[in-house]
């Protein structure tokens, strides 16, 4: 694989575990289990793309089509992250809560009612504009890193190369 892809996996394993700390200084719970959920602060899909499109900027330049596709693409994910995912969350909370509802109308109601376990949906599906920007500006500063170490890399081996 290419060092583009390397970096844009790593940028969302961090993203992933930048949530866990984020979420304890808002909320003052510990959440380990964020790291392997969707949603919150930073977005991880945002910060992958992010580096990507970064990396391929600085390596290749903004007159290429790799950075053309990857910018696209990136907004894309960005805009649909925030967009339809979050609705998608919003919609779920509705459901959980009406659900919630349900169960009150049920236990003050004399009639035996039957029903299965409903099992909560997943709440967290989307971001808030601002849980998409973070993850994209965490996203480039990774992929200004990435680019830097890989010059440096490039430098030594051309370096070592000579002699």
């Amino acid at each position: 694989m290419n060092k583009g892809v390397y970096l844009a996996l790593i940028s969302i394993v961090l993203a992933q575990g930048l949530k866990i700390p984020i979420h304890y200084l808002k909320k003052k719970e510990w959440r380990p289990e964020l790291f392997f959920g969707t949603g919150g602060m930073p977005s991880s899909h945002s910060a992958g793309v992010s580096t990507l499109t970064t990396y391929i900027a600085l390596r290749r330049g903004l007159s290429t089509v790799d950075f053309a596709l990857s910018l696209i693409y990136g907004l894309i994910v960005m805009y649909d992250a925030q967009g339809i995912r979050r609705q998608t969350g919003e919609l779920t909370l509705k459901v959980n809560s009406m659900n919630d509802l349900i169960e009150k109308v049920q236990k003050e109601e004399s009639l035996e009612f039957k029903q299965n376990d409903a099992k909560k949906l997943k709440e967290m599906l989307g971001h808030q504009p601002e849980e998409v920007a973070g993850g994209a500006l965490f996203g480039a500063l990774i992929g200004v890193i990435g680019h830097l170490c890989t010059k440096k890399d490039r430098k030594f081996r051309d370096f070592k190369v000579r002699f």
